[in-house]
């Protein structure tokens, strides 16, 4: 992937309609979700929450949490979420878009944001709510040797779920659905490249 990969993702998520959802009864909340280019590939930044958090202990997931109240939107709450949990200054993060919003078994409303930060970066993971800062390159999330398959009834319908598979980790839930509209913004993206040198 070239230089302009970022712009293009950028120009993809412009001219993706972001659906939102209602939030009525549901914890309103927000989660970054962060590329950046290392050792010749954009990488995706995760963690592996620890095992003292309230919820989704042990669970890979990006850096977001829930609304408060001093926010003043919910991209104020994904950037604080992300300095919180990862040591990332607000100011570091360009936004490029949004995704859709996700509903989460825990009943969160997420609200979604794409971002980059310069690299290298120094992360500094809270030692209370983060076990291990995990950065899974593009190039892995692509490739369909990390994708697992489970099946799970939805609105009385049988559904298949992704999760992907990075060294000892499993993504699933509502961070592979996530992952899952990325990527298809991803091709969106390099699909427009490829057309562009024919």
């Amino acid at each position: 992937m070239g230089e302009t990969t970022l712009d293009l993702i950028r120009d993809a998520l412009t001219r993706r309609n972001s659906i939102t959802a209602a939030p009525e009864g549901l914890m309103p909340a927000a989660v970054m979700l962060l590329l950046y280019r290392k050792d010749g590939d954009y990488c995706v930044l995760l963690n592996k929450r620890s095992m003292t958090v309230e919820h989704h202990k042990g669970e890979m997931s990006f850096p977001g949490g829930a609304k408060d109240p001093e926010d003043t939107d919910f991209e104020d709450t994904a950037r604080r979420e992300t300095y919180e949990e990862m040591g990332i200054a607000r100011d570091d993060i360009t936004i490029l878009g949004r995704l859709d919003d996700n509903v989460t078994r825990s009943n969160f409303l997420v609200k979604v944001f794409v971002g980059t930060i310069p690299y290298p970066y120094e992360f500094r993971p809270s030692s209370i709510e983060i076990a291990e800062v995990v950065e899974i390159p593009l190039g892995v999330l692509r490739d369909p040797a990390s994708w697992r398959w489970d099946s799970r009834i939805e609105d009385g319908e049988r559904v298949a779920v992704r999760s992907y598979g990075y060294q000892q980790h499993l993504v699933y839930g509502a961070t592979a659905k996530i992952l899952d509209q990325f990527l298809e913004v991803v091709e969106d993206g390099l699909t427009k490249e490829d057309n562009s040198l024919d």
